[in-house]
């Protein structure tokens, strides 16, 4: 089963490795016994992405993201395994998703008049208000 990240855009499953292990935190026996976390891990280099997401998803300040270019997921935010599994691939794909948006170019904007009118007006409110917290003379 791949992982359908676009429409034009899959990975193998081969490319993702799932790990399960004991939940860490309060939840009683169930925690202590079953085996529902998951750790994805996903080899940005080794894999089959084209080179300009890849060089974007290795530009990303995230913790997720190893210095050897891992990708580290840790879910155990559910119950069962398999919800855990759906979340780590879900968290990926948002991931790889959220590189694949093209950067929109910011407009430059500059206040208008009345704004600018306004803003002093409330500099010279607050400048008087508080003139008048000065000592009084008797």
């Amino acid at each position: 089963m791949s992982l359908q990240v676009s429409r034009n855009l899959t990975l193998a499953e081969h490319e993702i490795t799932m790990h399960a292990m004991r939940a860490r935190g309060a939840g009683g026996q169930n925690v202590n016994k079953v085996a529902t976390a998951i750790h994805l891990r996903f080899d940005i280099h080794a894999s089959s992405l084209p080179e300009g997401i890849r060089e974007k998803l290795l530009a990303l300040n995230d913790d997720r993201i190893s210095r050897e270019g891992v990708v580290v997921i840790r879910a155990q935010q559910y119950r069962t395994q398999q919800q855990n599994r759906d979340d780590a691939r879900q968290r990926l794909k948002q991931l790889i998703a959220g590189v694949m948006q093209p950067v929109r170019p910011r407009k430059p904007t500059r206040p208008s008049r009345s704004a600018k009118r306004r803003r002093l007006e409330h500099k010279k409110q607050r400048g008087q208000r508080k003139a008048l917290r000065g000592r009084v003379d008797p």
